[in-house]
């Protein structure tokens, strides 16, 4: 059976751009272009030129790819030519393969957005993609609001997608724009289209996630016959944002009845550095990555309940759809006072700690976890720590160094321009070996801010390790997360540190106190020792 061509179209660089609170940089842009194309999406849409600055500087770059590039703006405004239209020229000076335009082909937006005509708008889309087509680009048409237009007037709706597929557009894309449309009825409409006479292999899907349904929006119009798909990385865009690629490619590719039917651009090989790459975009943004997110997410192959967890042991595919190293993940045993035997032990020997089924030690491992639980530790999160519980019950905890003592200081004060500031100042002493060393930290970034007591505190932890400073000297701070356990004036904090070093290696750690301080540093403590257990034990 021959295999149909889906076409994947990546739109991280704009409408991802529209999502609140992101603004990608050129160099950014650049970045996340060479990601996607080692991907091996299809087109790469960069941005809008003439839009905003940045855009307009990603488009010089003049990039190197095996995807092609799209410039996106819209169609040609009423009242003037396509070829003497200032915004059209911008982005066709772009210089790019693809021109994307978006246009009205819902009768509501033309009277009230662009209050034209109807048949105006109609000679707008013609004109504008005439234009396009005779430069030799291969143009596409995001048919916006299509799907609401087509419930509203579905006689005007397709004339205004027929009028850019007869002007010599190569892809008609139906937007659902609002993302409040079922996936029954994306399907049903798609259809509707290749019956009016755009054939399959020129339809695109464009959708949005206001229903938690562009994934399976998209996979709807697939099924009906589109031949291109569009979306993001990591879901981004505007409101809840678009249809997922990190969801969808992988759908696509190991599904088996997608997989039989349909081909992309994308090898198999590929498909194992999905999480790599999203995890690059998160780190890009500076935000957390979701655990939940398909596929991607830490939580995605995480099996708490003991029952689960016997199961995995002896065939994953009890409670996993695919192997997790398909896309780059791996398979997780959370420890939590939930667990049973079959947990630890799988967990144990994940770290590379093989344990017998008779050996008492993993009673009083479980013992000890659901009592600490009961402090308030949380293990379900916090492997690294988890691990090095287990390895002090089981004596295989090498002691690397001995803080003596540490104390922190948090001073506000006028600076020299009379702004109040504060600044925090921590102390370390550790012993290593006979040794005691003193370190001194303070908060101040470069740029002059105040990162607070528990960044100073790690600074000065890590400053001065001695003969393992050439180990740790990667390792960062990614995200640190405090909560309360209990209320009243007994009340206690945990802290959940994320760190990551250079390799990309990422592990949590925790810590409860009563002291906020103190919760966090046992919580540093514990990163640093599992760094230096990972990379200077012996395998």
């Amino acid at each position: 059976m021959t295999k149909e061509r889906l076409y994947i179209y990546d739109t991280t660089l704009r409408d991802g751009q529209q999502t609140q609170g992101v603004q990608f940089s050129t160099p950014e842009k650049v970045q996340i272009a060479e990601m996607l194309d080692a991907l091996g999406v299809d087109y790469i849409e960069g941005g809008w030129p003439g839009a905003n600055p940045t855009d307009s500087a990603f488009f010089d770059e003049k990039l190197n790819t095996n995807a092609t590039i799209a410039a996106f703006g819209m169609t040609k405004r009423s009242g003037r030519s396509a070829e003497n239209d200032d915004v059209l020229a911008a982005v066709m000076n772009a210089g790019t393969d693809a021109v994307c335009l978006v246009g009205k082909s819902h009768d509501f937006h033309v009277k009230t957005a662009l209050n034209i005509p109807l048949d105006e708008n109609v000679d707008n889309i013609k004109a504008s993609f005439k234009h396009i087509v005779a430069q030799g680009r291969e143009a596409l048409f995001d048919a916006e609001h299509f799907f609401d237009g087509y419930k509203s007037n579905p006689d005007y709706a397709l004339e205004t997608v027929l009028a850019a597929y007869n002007a010599g557009c190569r892809w008609v894309v139906l937007c659902d724009t609002n993302g409040g449309t079922l996936p029954d009825e994306i399907g049903e409409i798609t259809k509707a289209v290749i019956a009016a006479g755009i054939p399959g292999k020129n339809l695109g899907i464009h959708t949005h996630n206001d229903t938690e349904n562009a994934v399976a929006g998209s996979l709807a119009a697939i099924n009906a016959g589109a031949r291109q798909v569009q979306g993001t990385l990591n879901g981004l865009g505007e409101r809840c944002g678009n249809a997922n690629l990190t969801t969808l490619i992988p759908t696509l590719l190991l599904k088996p009845q997608l997989a039989k039917r349909y081909e992309t651009g994308i090898s198999v090989k590929a498909l194992q550095g999905l999480l790599k790459t999203s995890r690059q975009l998160d780190e890009i943004l500076n935000r957390v990555p979701q655990r939940q997110s398909p596929y991607v997410g830490a939580s995605a192959f995480a099996h708490k309940a003991g029952l689960h967890a016997s199961a995995i042991l002896k065939d994953p595919s009890t409670y996993e759809h695919i192997e997790p190293e398909r896309v780059g993940n791996a398979r997780i045993i959370p420890m939590s006072n939930q667990a049973g035997q079959s947990n630890l032990r799988k967990r144990l020997s994940d770290a590379g700690l093989a344990v017998e089924k008779a050996d008492p030690a993993l009673g009083r491992i479980l013992d000890l976890i659901k009592e600490r639980e009961g402090q308030g530790y949380s293990y379900d999160t916090a492997q690294a720590s988890f691990e090095l519980l287990a390895r002090r019950e089981l004596g295989q905890l090498p002691e690397f160094f001995e803080v003596k003592r540490y104390k922190v200081t948090v001073e506000r004060r006028k600076n020299k321009y009379n702004k109040m500031v504060s600044l925090s100042e921590a102390v370390v002493v550790v012993k290593i070996g006979g040794d005691k060393k003193l370190s001194v930290s303070e908060s101040m970034d470069a740029a002059g801010n105040d990162r607070g007591p528990v960044n100073a505190l790690a600074k000065a932890l890590t400053k001065d390790m001695g003969p393992y400073q050439d180990v740790i000297n990667d390792m960062r701070l990614v995200d640190f997360k405090v909560r309360i356990t209990d209320g009243g004036t007994e009340a206690k904090t945990r802290v959940i540190i994320d760190s990551e070093d250079g390799a990309g290696v990422r592990w949590s750690t925790v810590g409860v106190s009563p002291n906020l301080v103190d919760a966090s540093f046992e919580a540093l403590l514990d990163a640093i020792n599992w760094k230096l257990i990972r990379d200077m034990t012996p395998e």
